[in-house]
Protein backbone atom coordinates (compact mmCIF):
# COMPACT_ATOMS: atom_id res chain seq x y z
CA UNK A 1 0.00 0.00 0.00
CA UNK A 2 2.85 2.41 0.83
CA UNK A 3 4.29 1.92 -2.66
CA UNK A 4 0.91 2.71 -4.27
CA UNK A 5 0.45 5.87 -2.20
CA UNK A 6 4.00 7.10 -2.85
CA UNK A 7 3.51 6.44 -6.56
CA UNK A 8 0.28 8.47 -6.46
CA UNK A 9 2.05 11.37 -4.74
CA UNK A 10 4.93 11.27 -7.23
CA UNK A 11 2.56 11.09 -10.19
CA UNK A 12 0.73 14.14 -8.84
CA UNK A 13 4.07 15.97 -8.55
CA UNK A 14 5.00 14.97 -12.10
CA UNK A 15 1.67 16.27 -13.42
CA UNK A 16 2.29 19.51 -11.54
CA UNK A 17 5.65 19.79 -13.29
CA UNK A 18 3.92 19.25 -16.64
CA UNK A 19 1.53 22.05 -15.71
CA UNK A 20 4.47 24.31 -14.93
CA UNK A 21 6.11 23.56 -18.28
CA UNK A 22 2.78 24.10 -20.06
CA UNK A 23 2.45 27.50 -18.37
CA UNK A 24 5.96 28.43 -19.49
CA UNK A 25 5.28 27.31 -23.06
CA UNK A 26 1.98 29.21 -23.32
CA UNK A 27 3.36 32.42 -21.84
CA UNK A 28 6.52 32.25 -23.96
CA UNK A 29 4.50 31.56 -27.10
CA UNK A 30 2.33 34.59 -26.36
CA UNK A 31 5.36 36.82 -25.77
CA UNK A 32 7.16 35.67 -28.91
CA UNK A 33 4.21 35.79 -31.30
CA UNK A 34 2.61 39.10 -30.32
CA UNK A 35 5.37 41.32 -31.78
CA UNK A 36 4.98 39.33 -35.00
CA UNK A 37 1.31 40.27 -35.15
CA UNK A 38 0.18 36.74 -34.39
CA UNK A 39 -2.34 36.22 -31.62
CA UNK A 40 -2.70 32.74 -30.19
CA UNK A 41 -6.33 32.64 -29.12
CA UNK A 42 -6.79 31.35 -25.62
CA UNK A 43 -3.09 31.21 -24.76
CA UNK A 44 -3.59 33.43 -21.70
CA UNK A 45 -6.51 31.30 -20.53
CA UNK A 46 -4.64 28.04 -21.03
CA UNK A 47 -1.63 29.41 -19.17
CA UNK A 48 -3.93 30.24 -16.26
CA UNK A 49 -5.50 26.78 -16.34
CA UNK A 50 -2.08 25.14 -16.34
CA UNK A 51 -0.89 27.35 -13.48
CA UNK A 52 -3.92 26.46 -11.36
CA UNK A 53 -3.44 22.77 -12.15
CA UNK A 54 0.21 23.05 -11.16
CA UNK A 55 -0.65 24.56 -7.79
CA UNK A 56 -3.27 21.99 -6.85
CA UNK A 57 -1.50 18.93 -8.22
CA UNK A 58 1.64 19.85 -6.27
CA UNK A 59 -0.13 19.96 -2.88
CA UNK A 60 0.25 16.28 -1.92
CA UNK A 61 3.76 15.98 -3.34
CA UNK A 62 5.08 18.96 -1.40
CA UNK A 63 3.22 17.89 1.75
CA UNK A 64 4.79 14.43 1.66
CA UNK A 65 8.21 16.03 1.20
CA UNK A 66 7.62 18.09 4.35
CA UNK A 67 7.81 21.33 2.37
CA UNK A 68 4.50 22.93 3.40
CA UNK A 69 4.80 25.79 5.84
CA UNK A 70 4.12 24.39 9.28
CA UNK A 71 3.80 26.16 12.58
CA UNK A 72 6.34 24.27 14.65
CA UNK A 73 7.56 27.02 16.96
CA UNK A 74 5.21 25.90 19.72
CA UNK A 75 4.96 22.18 18.92
CA UNK A 76 8.75 21.69 18.83
CA UNK A 77 9.09 23.15 22.32
CA UNK A 78 6.52 20.77 23.78
CA UNK A 79 7.51 17.18 24.29
CA UNK A 80 5.96 13.81 24.84
CA UNK A 81 2.33 12.86 24.62
CA UNK A 82 1.08 16.46 24.48
CA UNK A 83 3.19 17.12 21.38
CA UNK A 84 1.79 14.00 19.67
CA UNK A 85 -1.73 15.07 20.65
CA UNK A 86 -1.25 18.52 19.13
CA UNK A 87 0.15 17.00 15.94
CA UNK A 88 -2.80 14.61 15.76
CA UNK A 89 -5.29 17.47 16.23
CA UNK A 90 -3.52 19.51 13.55
CA UNK A 91 -3.71 16.56 11.15
CA UNK A 92 -7.38 16.05 11.98
CA UNK A 93 -8.17 19.69 11.23
CA UNK A 94 -6.05 19.47 8.06
CA UNK A 95 -8.01 16.39 6.98
CA UNK A 96 -11.30 18.18 7.54
CA UNK A 97 -10.20 21.22 5.54
CA UNK A 98 -8.68 19.17 2.72
CA UNK A 99 -11.78 16.91 2.60
CA UNK A 100 -14.00 19.97 2.21
CA UNK A 101 -11.69 21.36 -0.48
CA UNK A 102 -11.73 18.04 -2.35
CA UNK A 103 -15.51 17.63 -2.03
CA UNK A 104 -16.37 21.12 -3.24
CA UNK A 105 -13.79 20.98 -6.05
CA UNK A 106 -15.25 17.69 -7.28
CA UNK A 107 -18.77 19.08 -6.94
CA UNK A 108 -17.84 22.23 -8.86
CA UNK A 109 -16.35 20.23 -11.74
CA UNK A 110 -19.38 17.93 -11.81
CA UNK A 111 -21.83 20.85 -11.83
CA UNK A 112 -19.87 22.65 -14.55
CA UNK A 113 -20.07 19.50 -16.65
CA UNK A 114 -23.79 18.99 -15.93
CA UNK A 115 -24.67 22.61 -16.79
CA UNK A 116 -22.34 22.75 -19.82
CA UNK A 117 -20.52 25.84 -18.55
CA UNK A 118 -17.96 27.38 -20.90
CA UNK A 119 -15.15 29.82 -20.17
CA UNK A 120 -15.74 33.48 -21.01
CA UNK A 121 -12.56 33.67 -23.11
CA UNK A 122 -12.28 33.32 -26.87
CA UNK A 123 -11.39 29.65 -26.43
CA UNK A 124 -14.83 28.70 -24.94
CA UNK A 125 -13.31 25.78 -23.03
CA UNK A 126 -15.73 23.58 -21.08
CA UNK A 127 -14.93 24.68 -17.51
CA UNK A 128 -15.06 21.17 -16.06
CA UNK A 129 -11.82 20.31 -17.87
CA UNK A 130 -9.53 22.74 -16.01
CA UNK A 131 -11.59 22.31 -12.82
CA UNK A 132 -10.95 18.57 -12.94
CA UNK A 133 -7.22 19.09 -12.32
CA UNK A 134 -8.08 21.13 -9.23
CA UNK A 135 -10.44 18.42 -7.98
CA UNK A 136 -7.88 15.67 -8.58
CA UNK A 137 -5.11 17.63 -6.85
CA UNK A 138 -7.32 18.43 -3.86
CA UNK A 139 -8.42 14.79 -3.58
CA UNK A 140 -4.85 13.49 -3.65
CA UNK A 141 -3.92 16.08 -1.03
CA UNK A 142 -6.77 14.80 1.18
CA UNK A 143 -5.44 11.26 0.74
CA UNK A 144 -1.96 12.44 1.81
CA UNK A 145 -3.37 14.19 4.89
CA UNK A 146 -5.44 11.12 5.77
CA UNK A 147 -2.34 8.95 5.29
CA UNK A 148 -0.45 11.00 7.89
CA UNK A 149 -3.43 11.03 10.25
CA UNK A 150 -3.72 7.22 10.11
CA UNK A 151 0.01 6.76 10.63
CA UNK A 152 -0.02 9.16 13.60
CA UNK A 153 -3.09 7.45 15.07
CA UNK A 154 -1.32 4.08 14.82
CA UNK A 155 1.73 5.57 16.55
CA UNK A 156 3.92 5.15 13.49
CA UNK A 157 6.10 7.83 11.92
CA UNK A 158 4.65 9.57 8.88
CA UNK A 159 6.27 8.45 5.64
CA UNK A 160 7.93 11.14 3.55
CA UNK A 161 8.90 10.80 -0.09
CA UNK A 162 12.57 10.18 -0.71
CA UNK A 163 14.55 11.50 -3.62
CA UNK A 164 15.19 8.92 -6.36
CA UNK A 165 17.79 6.40 -5.17
CA UNK A 166 17.26 7.19 -1.47
CA UNK A 167 15.49 5.25 1.23
CA UNK A 168 12.11 6.68 2.34
CA UNK A 169 12.43 9.26 5.11
CA UNK A 170 10.37 8.76 8.27
CA UNK A 171 9.23 11.92 10.01
CA UNK A 172 8.31 11.72 13.70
Amino acid sequence: MRHILNTLYRLSGALAAVGMVATLVMVTAGIVTRPLGIYLEGSDDYAGYAMAACGFLALAYTFKHGEHIRVTLLIDRIGGAFQRSLQWIALLVGCAVSAALAWYSLRLAWQSHAFGELSQGVDATPLWLPQLSLAIGATIFFIAMLDDLVMTTLGRPCARLAQPGQEPVRME
